[in-house]
Formats: structure tokens, sequence, C-alpha cells
């Protein structure tokens, strides 16, 4: 295990012993960890390895892909659009995308492409990997997709369309790719790593996702697993377009194309110290820097869906794009909103404690609801607040 790092201000000992802990007792291999309070970093870890094949340390420069956290950052890219006038949640999304109208998905609004309520969890066209790299044939075949079920009378996860809906919804409402915005509006002015779509100079920086095996002792996964990957069935369609998209083998979440394209459902690829300050600066100022008013913020986390998720065959909890804090997903309380991430990245925050929070590992969990590491640490930050 490589050294832990970093710096925890006085009365946060809690939340270093939780870190610590994870590498010692939950087969951590390499992660980091950021707290802000009320603006300031009170936490900000590093330490295991980057890349199990070669030894190489995490050190404070490594990035990571954090799979659906990405969602996240999307989701304050739109709420940023929505605080301009932009668009608006409730507009259709044909207003800003007219050719996404067809198939009877005129009245699709914003809010519910981005509440997981479009019925467009894939795609029929048979896209190879290449096209679905090049991102424009994607796009053109959720034009012609017609929904799997009545926009807006249910919610089912739309793990990797959901980036190109709201990537495009932005593009066409705003001018810039979401890449290009998050640079612009969200990194840059707050000077932190986060990229969707990764430029070849910082490849080099990128830590190496491992999976884990599945535990041969916990059948209630297993059996919940083959329900969500069974052929034909809504989880597969979904978290894997159909096969076309895998973690397993030679993980395409670890190559350069992936990491190069934009996919902002799915490969934003940052740490934990950007992540939790990018969600301080929804809640507050931070070095200067407010991401969103108040307003914006709370209509942001409102609620929009509650209860059976047709993909994920679990209850799930969505405001415009962000994951709600429930039991499949704890963030801490009540009124947290964020996104976790395949495996088990997570960023969140939570105005009422005013925290923003960022935790980015490389080896790569099984657990449906709540990853032992991060509900550690959860407990921590509680415990310290």
């Amino acid at each position: 295990m490589g050294e832990i790092e970093g710096q925890v201000e006085e009365g946060f000992g809690a939340v270093a012993d939780a870190f610590r802990a994870n590498f010692a007792e939950r087969d951590e291999l390499g992660a980091s960890f950021a707290l802000y309070v009320d603006g300031e970093c009170k936490v900000d870890l590093w330490g295991g390895v980057a890349n199990q094949r070669t030894g190489t340390p995490w050190t404070d420069d490594t990035l990571e892909l954090v799979f659906s956290t990405t969602k996240g950052i999307a989701a304050t890219a739109i709420a940023m659009c929505v605080q301009t006038g932009t668009l608006a949640y409730d507009d259709p999304v044909s207003k800003h995308w007219p050719e996404f109208a067809a198939a009877g998905k005129g009245d699709i609004t914003v809010e519910q492409a981005l509440s997981h309520q479009a019925g467009l969890i894939g795609v029929d066209a048979p896209l190879d990997f290449d096209q679905i790299m090049a991102v424009t044939p994607v796009i053109e075949s959720l034009q012609e997709q017609t929904p799997l079920w009545e926009p807006g009378t249910a919610h089912g996860y739309h793990a990797i369309t959901y980036g190109w809906l709201a990537g495009e919804i932005l593009a066409r409402a705003d001018g810039r790719r979401i890449g290009r915005f998050v640079q612009d509006e969200i990194a840059g002015p707050l000077g932190i790593d986060m990229w969707i779509g990764l430029p070849e100079s910082e490849e080099e920086r990128v830590a190496r996702l491992e999976t884990t095996p599945l535990p041969k002792d916990d059948p209630a996964l297993l059996e919940h697993l083959g329900k969500l990957y069974a052929r034909g069935a809504n989880g597969r369609r979904a978290l894997a377009l159909d096969g076309r998209l895998s973690t397993a083998g030679d993980n395409h979440f670890n190559t350069r194309a992936v990491h190069a394209t934009e996919m902002p459902g799915a490969n934003g690829i940052t740490n934990a110290r950007s992540l939790a300050k990018m969600y301080a600066a929804t809640i507050g100022e931070v070095d200067g820097v407010r991401l969103l008013d108040t307003d914006t913020m709370n209509a942001a986390r409102t609620q929009r869906v509650n209860g059976d998720d047709l993909t994920l065959l679990l209850p799930s909890r969505f405001g415009a794009g962000y994951w709600l804090h429930d039991t499949s997903t704890p963030m801490i309380q009540d009124g947290s909103y964020g996104h976790p991430g395949a495996g088990g990245s997570l960023g969140f925050a939570n105005p009422e404690l005013g925290i923003g929070y960022g935790y980015v590992m490389n080896r790569m969990g099984n657990h449906l609801t709540g990853d032992p590491r991060t509900l550690a640490l959860n407990e921590a930050v509680l415990a310290s607040l």
C-alpha cells in the first residue's frame, strides 16, 4: 500500500482514520477524499496505488475516471444554464434540439430527460464501439429512438444515455459542447482538475481501474446482477448499451478512446479535491467563485421522481439530474444532492451542513446500495461537523 498523504484540519481526524481504515480493512487500492465545509477545505487526502500492474503510487496529481459521478457535473452545468436563462427545466427538449421531437418525443421536457423519465435508456441502432466514441451517431440514433415507455409516467436509470441527452441539450442551448463548458465555467474559474473529454496531455495522470471479483457468498447480489444483465433486460440495455461498453476484461474505461470522447454520463475524469470544491461552490462562495445561487440550487435538488426504477430494479430518487440522498445512495442526510459512480466514487453537497464532498477510487466495488468505504467516510464526516 502506498503512503497516505494530504492535509486534515483540526477536528477532522476521524475522517482521516476512516480513509486509512479503508485501505487496512476494506480492500482499498488507491483513492482520494476531500471535504469542504463552509467554503474551506478541511480534508484533502490521497494514497495507495494508482496502477496495480506497475506499482505507481497515487499522488496529489492523480486523476481517475468516475463513471456516473460525471452526471453530477453535467447536472451542475445544466443548472448554470438555467440560472442564466439559457434554458429552463420545463422547456421541451425539442425547443433547443428540434430533431429530438421525432418518434413521439416532442413533449419530453428538459427535467424529464434529466430525471430519467424519457424512456431512452438505450438505442436500437446497431452502433459499434467506434461509432459510440464518435458521439454524433449516438445523437442521431437518440433523435430517431422511440421511448420504451410513455415519458413522464415512470423512471428508469439512463446510465449512459443520460450524458448524451444532457450534453446535447446544453450544446444546442448554449452553443458550446459540454466539455468546453465545464472548462470555461467550472474547472477554469475554480482552478480544479475536471474534464469530460480528457486532453492527451493529461492521460499519464489517470489511475488504472481494477474490477473486483463477484462475491460467491452473496446470493442476493448475484441474483440481482443476474436480473440486471439478463439478455433483453433494461439493465443490460442501459448500463452497458447491450454489451457494447464493458468494465470486464480489458475494461473499455481504461482506454484512451473512452477518456478522450465526450460521454457526460459516464467518463468524467477528476479527483476528490475537485469534486468537493465544485460541490462546495454550488452552495456558497469558494475562493471568490459561486456556481449556483440559492434559488437555482434548490430548484436543481427538488425531487422529480422517487420509487421503483425500471432499470436498476431498486428504488431511486432524482432531482434535475442529481441523485438525491436515499437508502440506495446514502449521502449523510436528507437535503444532499450529487451522484455516485460505478464501483464506488461519490460527490455531493449538503447546504444545511455546508459541505462539499468528493471520493474517488480505482478498485471498483460491487455494492448495490452504499459502498462500505463511503459509508465509513460519511459516518466520520458527520461525527466531525
